[in-house]
C-alpha cells in the first residue's frame, strides 16, 4: 500500500520541478513510511511513498521499463500478479523484480489499457508512456482513491489524497457549494463530487488517458457490475459455488511478505473472513476488535466468541466519549468533511492492528453485495406497498400526509411513522435516496441561509441516486438499490473510511468480500437468495453456517455504530451547544446559526434525534480551516 502523486504538463514539455512532486508526496507520507521516490521526464513528474508489502528488497517506485520510456507509480496490490507474470513471461517478457508493480509495466506493454481486465486487485496507478501520454486507472470497486485537478495552463495534478493536490503551490482551493449540500445530505462527499472546486475523483472502475496538446477527456468506464442476469442452478449448487469463491477471495488476500491479521467485529462478515483465514493458515490468526462502553453498541463479546472458536491471537480495546479528541486527527486524514462516526472506531482498530501487523483483512462489502443492510428489508417492504397503491393515491394522499406527520423521535416506535410514509409516498428511486441519507431536505433547508440556497442553484443531493437507480442494469427494485449502493455508498463512505483510517497508521486493509468475481456472482443471485423473509445475506449466511454458529449468523445486526447521540446528550453536551456559536460555521455564510443552536438544544433536551447532524456539523467545523 502506498501513496502516489504527480504533475503532467498537457500543453508542451515544460520541465517539472522535482521538489514540487516531492512536496505533494510528502503531504501523504503516512501512506508510505518505508521509502520515497520521484522521477521526472520532459513535461512529467511522478512521485511515490512506499509501504513495503510485496518484494521488500526490489519493489521501489517510481519504476521504469528497461528502455526508460514507460514509468509507473502504483498504490495497492495485484493479488494475481504471479499468474499474470507467468502469462507475460510466456510472451517473452523478462522481469527484474518479484513485485506486482513490474507486472503493470509489462502488462501495459503487452496489452495497453486492456491490461486492467487481467488484474485482480485493489489499485490506483499512474503510468507515463512517452509515446501516448499519462494513463490513470482505478480498481473496479474503488478500494483505492485517486484525485486529479487541472490548472489554468493545462497542467494536470493527481494524488492519492486531496492534500497531495493542495500541496502544489499554484493550486488555489475554494469550496464547491453543491458538495456542501451533498455532504449534509449523506455525511460524506460522493465520489462524483469534491468539496474543493476544480478537483475530481477518478470514478471506480474507470480509466483516463491524457494526451499532450489535446483537451482533457472524460474518464472511460472499464468495468461495471450487472444485476441484469440471473444465475441458474439449485440453491445447494449456488451455495457450493459461493463457498469456493469465498475461499479463493480470502486466500488470495493472505499473500504478503509482512505480518498479516484481521479486523474482527463479531458480525457475520468479519467472522466469516476470520474463519476462512484460520482454515487456510498454519498458525494463529492475529485479530483485533473495538468495543464501546455503551452496551447497546458493544459487540466485543461476540468478537471474543469467534476468537475462542478459531483460536486466534486476539486483542481488544474500548472506545469512549473521551476519544472525541480524535476528531482533529480524522479531519486531517479525510481532508473533506466526513461524518460517518464509525471512523472513530475504525481508526482505533487499525491503530491496534498496526501494533503487530502491516496488513489486515476486513469484512467490508458483503452488506452491499448480498443485501445485508436493514434498509434493504425496509425498502423491499415499502416497494411491495407502493406496488399495491395507485400512483395517484400515493402522490395525492400519502405524500401530503407524510409532509404533515410530525417527526416524533421521542415517541414509541409505532408512532414514529414519518419516514415510512415519506418512502411510500415517493417514487422508488427517491425513496431509496431518502433511506441512505443522513439529513433530509426538510432539515437541510431549515439550516441554510438565504444566500446559500441561492448559491446551490437548485442542486439537490438526492438526484444522483434517483438517476442512477433509474439507469441501473437491473431486474427489480432490490437490484437497483444494491447497484446504487455499490456505485455511490460503497466508494464514497465505506471504502473512503477504511482507506483513510488504515493509511493514517500505515496499515494496508484488504477487503476479500469485494473480490469482483464474488460481487458479480452475488449480483446474479435471485432476489430471494439475497433477501428472504426480511433476512438479508440469506445465501451468504447459509454458506457460512458450515463455519459459524447460529447466534453469530442470525443475531440482530448492530453495525459498527459509534454512540454519538448519547455522547451529545452526556459528556459532549457542551460541544453540541458550542456549534450554535461556532465562528467557523458562521463565517461561511452558509448557515442560519440560530437554527443550529435550536437543533442542538432540541437534541440535548431529548425532544428530537439530531446526533448524526450534530456530528456532521462538528466534522465540517474541523475540516474547513484545513481546506481553505
Amino acid at each position: 500500500m502506498c501513496g502516489i502523486a504527480g504533475i503532467f504538463h498537457r500543453e508542451g514539455l515544460k520541465p517539472v520541478d522535482p521538489a514540487r512532486v516531492a512536496a505533494m508526496t510528502d503531504a501523504i507520507a503516512h501512506r508510505g513510511p518505508d521509502g520515497a521516490g520521484v522521477w521526472t521526464g520532459p513535461g512529467v513528474g511522478l512521485g511515490h511513498r512506499r509501504l513495503s508489502i510485496i518484494d521488500l528488497a526490489t519493489g521501489d517506485q517510481p519504476m521504469l521499463s528497461p528502455d526508460g520510456r514507460i514509468c509507473v507509480v502504483f498504490n495497492g496490490e495485484i493479488y494475481n500478479f504471479r499468474a499474470v507474470r507467468a502469462e507475460l513471461e510466456a510472451h517473452g517478457h523478462v522481469f527484474r523484480t518479484a513485485s506486482d508493480t513490474e507486472v503493470i509495466l509489462h502488462g501495459w506493454r503487452q496489452w495497453g489499457p486492456d491490461c486492467l481486465d487481467r488484474f485482480d486487485g485493489m489499485f490506483a496507478f499512474a503510468l507515463h508512456d512517452a509515446d501516448l501520454g499519462l494513463f490513470l486507472a482505478r480498481d473496479r470497486l474503488g478500494v483505492k482513491p485517486l484525485h486529479y485537478a487541472e490548472l489554468g495552463d493545462g497542467t494536470l495534478l493527481f494524488a492519492s489524497e486531496l492534500k497531495g493536490i493542495l500541496a502544489h503551490p499554484r493550486f488555489r482551493s475554494t469550496p464547491d457549494p453543491r458538495a456542501i449540500e451533498d455532504y449534509l445530505a449523506f455525511g460524506y462527499v460522493p465520489d462524483d463530487a469534491c468539496f474543493v472546486a476544480g478537483v475530481r475523483k477518478l470514478p471506480a472502475g474507470h480509466r483516463l488517458l491524457v494526451r499532450r496538446d489535446l483537451p482533457l477527456p472524460e474518464p472511460q468506464r472499464w468495468w461495471d457490475v450487472s444485476f441484469a442476469d440471473r444465475a441458474t442452478g439449485s440453491a445447494a449448487a449456488l451455495e457450493e459455488e459461493l463457498a469456493d469463491l469465498l475461499r479463493q477471495a480470502v486466500r488470495s488476500r493472505m499473500v504478503a511478505d509482512v505480518p498479516l491479521g484481521a479486523f474482527l467485529s463479531g458480525g457475520v462478515d468479519s467472522s466469516g473472513v476470520v474463519a476462512l483465514m484460520a482454515e487456510a493458515s498454519g498458525q494463529a490468526v492475529e485479530t483485533c476488535s473495538i468495543g464501546f462502553a455503551e452496551a447497546g453498541h458493544d459487540e466485543s463479546r461476540y468478537a471474543e466468541q469467534i476468537a475462542r472458536r478459531f483460536a486466534t491471537a486476539h486483542r481488544s480495546r474500548t472506545v469512549e466519549a473521551m476519544d472525541i479528541g480524535l476528531v482533529d486527527t480524522l479531519a486531517h486524514h479525510f481532508d473533506e468533511p466526513f461524518a460517518d462516526a464509525s471512523a472513530l472506531a475504525t481508526y482505533r482498530v487499525a491503530e491496534l492492528a498496526r501494533e503487530r501487523v502491516t496488513v489486515a483483512l476486513s469484512g467490508d462489502g458483503a452488506d452491499e453485495a448480498f443485501a445485508g443492510y436493514r434498509r434493504h428489508a425496509f425498502f423491499a417492504a415499502e416497494e411491495r406497498v407502493r406496488g399495491l397503491l395507485p400512483s395517484g393515491f400515493r402522490r395525492n394522499v400519502v405524500a401530503p400526509l407524510a409532509a404533515r406527520w410530525p417527526k416524533l423521535d421521542w415517541a414509541p416506535r409505532p408512532l414514529r411513522f414519518k419516514s415510512t410514509l415519506e418512502g411510500i409516498g415517493a417514487e422508488a428511486g427517491a425513496a431509496y435516496a431518502q433511506a441512505v441519507g443522513v439529513t433530509p431536505p426538510r432539515i437541510r433547508q431549515r439550516l441554510y441561509s438565504n444566500g446559500f440556497r441561492h448559491a446551490i442553484a437548485g442542486h439537490r443531493a438526492e438526484e444522483r441516486w434517483e438517476r442512477l437507480y433509474a439507469a441501473a442494469p437491473a431486474r427489480d427494485a432490490l437490484d437497483r438499490a444494491q447497484y446504487c449502493d455499490l456505485k455511490l455508498w460503497l466508494p464514497g463512505d465505506i471504502l473512503t473510511k477504511v482507506d483513510r483510517t488504515s493509511m493514517a497508521v500505515s496499515l494496508e486493509a484488504r477487503e476479500p468480500l469485494l473480490d469482483h468475481r464474488l460481487i458479480q456472482f452475488a449480483a446474479t443471485l435471485p432476489a430471494g437468495l439475497r433477501l428472504k423473509r426480511g433476512e438479508g445475506k440469506y445465501l451468504l449466511k447459509r454458506t457460512l453456517s458450515r463455519w459459524l454458529p447460529d447466534d453469530i449468523l442470525y443475531r440482530r445486526k448492530m453495525g459498527f455504530v459509534t454512540p454519538v447521540s448519547a455522547w451529545f446528550r452526556g459528556p459532549l453536551a457542551d460541544t453540541a451547544a458550542a456549534l450554535g456559536r461556532s465562528e467557523i460555521l458562521a463565517g461561511t455564510g452558509w448557515f442560519d446559526m440560530p437554527a443550529i443552536a435550536r437543533i442542538a438544544a432540541e437534541h440535548r433536551a431529548g425532544r428530537s434525534e439530531q446526533g448524526r447532524l450534530l456530528w456532521q456539523l462538528l466534522m465540517l467545523e474541523k475540516a474547513l480551516p484545513r481546506l481553505f
